[in-house]
């Protein structure tokens, strides 16, 4: 049962499967605003949990949360089901966990600033070539200093540390200057304006609370809401990838399991490669090359296979393509794209159809047995079994007052640090100093004060020694005299004797 075939959508001549085998290939489900992007990322969402495969999706607009709540009957459902030849859905809530990066929606999602590393957090900043290598500098300095970076306190208290003590870490690691820690306290302050402090800090999120199953086996759909944090585009996007990252660098290897481990929707994937280095879109495709090895399925959600480098477009053999709108010269280059990424079907004009479709219809192509792509199918994407829509504040407290783990995440905790390190350091250097500066005063002053008692008490005793020093050398005068005149007399003495 578990390792049953996906439904994702029928047409004239039968259905399309997804199976869970090769659901770790990777994904692209692509459209045009309002043609069903966000239905077919909920129909999947919900059958991986359903299998006991954990997922993690963001909910840009509001409306995945409905994954939470059971759907309703209606006509267009019934009709729908009719068409594609399906037995009727089982309406049902899934298994959901709300997170939010401030806290509000879901549970706070945080991580730390070692955690983000200084690749990312430079993309997240903007630095230049030169501001990313000093912040690696200063991770270096941090690391083998033994001092925690956890949120931006820290890396403020470490930066002006940095300032300070340039010339000696500039010795030890290479320049650093007071200009590009300038500029990188600058952009931590437009972080700060963006609500980007939010996401630093503890208790970090543990992977394998996005990985878990409730009670009856199914797997836990983690929705990020992303209402708010999506109006800071580089800190939505830096956020995935850093979960994203956090997932291949911590997962051990599974190889090709029967159903993946976790499935992961990056929603809005243009904001990734916007305008991002080449390092990064090289990083970003060795994740996407290499996690699917630990078990990882990554599904990119954006409306123009365009939108993503050729490097990763590569890497996803399940593909889910809405209708796009050619209206201009880039919109027609993106439906050739699209229409020659596919296997193509003898029976059907591919550039044609993606032009064509009507909402909740796409192309579709799945891999098949031994990781082969299949025939493009035009299809009607089945209904999901939870709601399609938003829910009410109400029901979004209900669902978190259930939560598993409820309780581990909403309070932060500040333990000791890099910033509480560094004032004790500061604090303990400005008692030295001010115990130095103390003893240097207090040597001055007894210094002054013995100068100030030396020349009374010396005039007292000078006198006496003047008077005694007088009196020896009139004696010494005097008898200096009488010598010479006893000499003199006896030398004359001498003279007349010898005449």
């Amino acid at each position: 049962m578990k390792q049953e075939k996906i439904l994702v959508g029928g047409h004239e001549t039968g259905q399309v499967l997804l199976d869970p085998r090769y659901a770790n290939r990777h994904g692209l489900i692509a459209g045009a605003t309002g043609t069903g992007k966000t239905v077919s990322l909920q129909v999947l969402a919900e059958a991986f949990s359903a299998r006991g495969v954990p997922v993690f999706l963001a909910d840009v607009k509001g409306d995945l949360a409905g994954l939470s709540q059971a759907g309703s009957p209606h006509p267009r459902i019934d009709e729908r089901v009719a068409k594609i030849g399906m037995a009727p859905p089982v309406l049902a809530a899934s298994p959901v966990v709300f997170w939010d990066v401030f806290g509000h929606g879901g549970h706070h999602l945080r991580t730390t600033v070692s955690e983000m590393g200084p690749m990312l957090l430079a993309r997240l900043l903007e630095l230049n070539e030169t501001q990313e290598g000093v912040l690696q500098v200063v991770f270096r300095f941090a690391d083998e200093e033994g001092l925690l970076l956890l949120d931006l306190p820290d890396l403020r208290a470490l930066l002006n540390y940095a300032a300070d003590h340039r010339q000696e870490i500039s010795a030890r690691y290479g320049r650093v200057t007071s200009a590009s820690i300038g500029a990188i306290q600058r952009r931590l302050l437009g972080l700060e304006a963006q609500g980007g402090a939010s996401f630093f800090g503890e208790p970090a999120l543990k992977l394998e609370d996005l990985m878990r199953t409730d009670l009856s086996g199914r797997g836990i759909i983690n929705v990020l809401d992303a209402r708010v944090l999506f109006h800071s585009p580089r800190v939505y996007a830096t956020a995935l990838l850093w979960l994203l990252a956090e997932l291949f660098e911590q997962l051990p290897e599974v190889g090709d399991p029967p159903l993946p481990r976790l499935v992961f929707f990056f929603d809005e994937a243009h904001l990734l490669f916007d305008n991002a280095p080449p390092a990064l879109v090289a990083k970003v495709e060795q994740v996407v090359r290499l996690v699917r090895s630990k078990g990882v399925g990554v599904w990119f959600v954006t409306q123009s296979p365009l939108d993503l480098p050729d490097p990763v477009l590569g890497q996803l053999g399940n593909r889910v393509q809405h209708a796009l709108r050619a209206f201009t010269p880039r919109d027609q280059k993106a439906v050739r794209a699209a229409a020659t990424t596919f296997r193509q079907n003898p029976a059907l004009d591919t550039a044609t159809a993606i032009t064509e479709l009507g909402v909740g219809e796409a192309l579709v192509s799945m891999l098949e047995d031994r990781g082969v792509p299949g025939v493009v199918q035009r299809c009607l994407v089945r209904p999901p079994c939870s709601r399609i829509g938003a829910i009410s504040e109400q029901e979004r407290a209900t669902v978190r007052g259930r939560s598993p783990v409820g309780g581990l995440y909403d309070q932060p905790v500040n333990r000791e640090s890099a910033y509480e390190i560094l004032a004790a350091r500061a604090r303990q250097a400005a008692e030295d100093a001010a115990r130095d500066a103390a003893a240097e005063a207090a040597a001055k002053e007894a210094a002054r004060a013995d100068k100030a008692r030396r020349p009374r008490g010396g005039n007292r005793q000078g006198y006496v020694e003047a008077a005694t020093k007088s009196a020896v050398r009139s004696m010494g005068s005097q008898l200096g005299r009488s010598l010479g005149r006893s000499l003199l007399r006896g030398l004359l003495g001498s003279l007349s004797r010898r005449r």
